[in-house]
C-alpha cells in the first residue's frame, strides 16, 4: 500500500494564510493542522482526537480564540494520515468560510434570537463564492449571555430589540464595538445581505477585506459587555455548562484525554472548543462543577478570575520559528506578578514576534519578543515600542507596572482605563527608571 505523504512544497507560509485539516501550515516544532467544527462533540470523540494528536504529531493542542481545535508537531507523512483517520470519524467538520455563532446558541436563556439557521443559510449560501480572504469570516451573534463581541470579523450580524420587535444590526470589519454599522435588517433579509456582501468581497480578490467594505459607516455605538466563559453557566431545563481551559491555549494530549474521560464519568454529554481557548463541557448542574473542581484541581482555567484568562499568548519559542520569546513562560510569570493588574478588563499580549498571532487588535499592553529583548508595547505588536526590557530584568518590569496601576488606579476604576489615563509616556517613563 502506497503512504500518503504531503507535497510541502506547496504549503502557504505568509501571515495570512489559514491551517486546514487537508492543508496544514508550517510552523516551528512541525506541520499544524486545524480542526474547525460546526457542531460539539461528545467528549469521548474529543479524547479520540487527542489520540490521533499524539499518535501522528507531537502531542500537543491549541485551541484557538476563535474555538478551533490545533494539532501540532504533524509531519508530511502523518498529515494526511491525521486527515483521513479524522474524516473517517464522520465529525461536523466545518469545511469552506467560517460563520461562527456563538458555543450556547439557541440553549442561552440570556439569548434575544436563535442564531443558528442564519448561520447555516449563510453558510451554504457561500459555497458557491470563490476568491474570498484565505481568513475571511462572518459572525452571527444572537445577543446572549457568551457573545463574540471581540472576535474580529468581516460581517457580523447581531441580534437586538428593536421597539417590540428583534433585528439584526450588519457591521463591517473589526470588533462589534469598532465595526461600521451597514444596516438594520430583519431575519429574512440577513442571509440575503450577508451573501451580497461576500460576493462584492469576492470581486475585489482574495485580499479584500470585510474592513475595505466599511470606509465611511458610522461606527457602532451599543456598548457590549464580555462575560467570561469560564466557570459555570446555567441554562435552561435544569442543564448546565463548564467552561474550562487550558493555560493559554495550548494543552498535552494526555491531560486532555484525563479531562475528557472525567466528563464522560459524571456522565457529561457534549463538548464544544469555544472562544478565549475554552472548552464548554454540557451536563447537569452537579456534573458540572464536579468537572470543574477536578479541571482546577490539574492546573486548567476555570475562572475569569484566573489572571491566566487575561492573557493572549501565541505558542511562541521553540513551537514557532518566528517567537523570539518563551511566550507561555512569560505567561506564566506575567500572571504571578500581575494579578490585581489583570482584572479581566484587557488582554495582556504576549508575542513571540511582531506579526501578533494572539490577539490582532490593540492591547493597552503588549509585550513583544523581538532580537534586543522584551518590547513593551501600547497597541499592536508591530507598533512602536515603550521601551525594550533585557530578559533579565523582566520580572522587575512586570513588578513596576502592577504597582504604578495599583497606586493610580482611582476608585472603581479598572486597569484598562487606568493604563489609558496614565498614557505611553508615564508606562515609558516608569518602566525605564522605576520611578511614579
Amino acid at each position: 500500500m502506497t503512504a500518503l505523504s504531503l507535497d510541502t512544497s506547496t504549503l502557504d507560509r505568509r501571515r495570512g494564510a489559514c491551517p486546514a485539516l487537508s492543508a496544514p501550515m508550517q510552523t516551528g516544532d512541525g506541520l499544524l493542522a486545524r480542526i474547525a467544527l460546526t457542531e460539539a462533540l461528545h467528549p469521548s470523540q474529543l479524547a479520540t482526537l487527542c489520540q490521533l494528536a499524539r499518535r501522528h504529531g507531537n502531542g500537543i493542542l491549541d485551541i484557538s480564540a476563535r474555538g478551533n481545535l490545533q494539532v501540532r508537531g504533524l509531519t508530511a507523512l502523518s498529515a494526511p494520515q491525521l486527515d483521513a483517520e479524522v474524516r473517517a470519524l464522520q465529525l461536523p467538520l466545518r469545511d469552506g468560510l467560517a460563520v461562527e455563532v456563538p458555543p450556547l446558541a439557541g440553549i442561552d436563556p440570556d439569548e434575544i434570537a436563535d442564531p443558528r439557521a442564519l448561520a447555516v443559510a449563510i453558510r451554504n449560501g457561500a459555497a458557491d463564492i470563490k476568491g474570498l480572504a484565505p481568513k475571511m469570516s462572518v459572525v452571527v451573534d444572537g445577543g446572549g449571555r457568551l457573545r463574540l463581541s471581540d472576535l474580529l470579523a468581516d460581517i457580523r450580524l447581531v441580534a437586538k430589540r428593536h421597539g417590540g420587535g428583534i433585528g439584526w444590526t450588519l457591521l463591517l470589519g473589526g470588533t462589534e464595538a469598532a465595526g461600521g454599522v451597514h444596516a438594520v435588517l430583519t431575519e429574512a433579509e440577513g442571509a440575503p445581505a450577508a451573501l451580497a456582501l461576500l460576493g462584492e468581497l469576492a470581486s475585489k480578490g482574495t485580499k479584500a477585506r470585510g474592513r475595505d467594505l466599511a470606509s465611511g459607516l458610522p461606527r457602532n455605538s451599543v456598548a457590549t459587555q464580555s462575560v467570561s466563559p469560564f466557570g459555570l453557566h446555567r441554562l435552561a431545563a435544569g442543564r448546565a455548562a463548564a467552561g474550562i481551559g487550558p493555560a493559554f491555549g495550548q494543552i498535552d494530549a494526555e491531560q486532555l484525554t484525563a479531562l475528557c474521560e472525567e466528563a464522560v464519568a459524571l456522565g457529561m454529554t457534549a463538548v464544544k472548543p469555544a472562544l478565549d481557548h475554552s472548552l464548554i463541557f454540557f451536563g447537569p448542574p452537579d456534573a458540572c462543577e464536579r468537572l470543574i473542581a477536578f479541571a482546577d484541581r490539574n492546573g486548567f482555567v476555570t475562572s475569569g478570575n484566573d489572571p491566566r484568562s487575561a492573557i493572549a499568548a501565541c505558542p511562541g519559542r521553540p513551537a514557532c520559528a518566528s517567537g523570539e520569546v518563551e511566550t507561555h513562560a512569560l505567561g506564566a510569570l506575567a500572571a504571578r506578578e500581575c494579578g490585581d493588574l489583570l482584572d479581566g478588563s484587557f488582554k495582556l499580549h504576549v508575542s513571540g514576534c511582531a506579526k501578533g498571532c494572539a490577539h490582532p487588535q490593540p492591547s493597552p499592553l503588549t509585550l513583544c519578543g523581538t532580537p534586543a529583548g522584551l518590547a513593551w508595547i501600547a497597541g499592536r505588536a508591530a507598533d512602536p515600542a515603550l521601551a525594550v526590557i533585557d530578559p533579565k530584568d523582566i520580572a522587575t518590569a512586570l513588578g513596576r507596572i502592577s504597582a504604578l496601576v495599583r497606586t493610580e488606579r482611582r476608585d472603581g476604576e479598572q486597569s484598562a482605563a487606568c493604563l489609558s489615563r496614565l498614557g505611553p509616556d508615564r508606562i515609558s517613563a516608569h518602566l525605564t527608571s522605576g520611578q511614579p
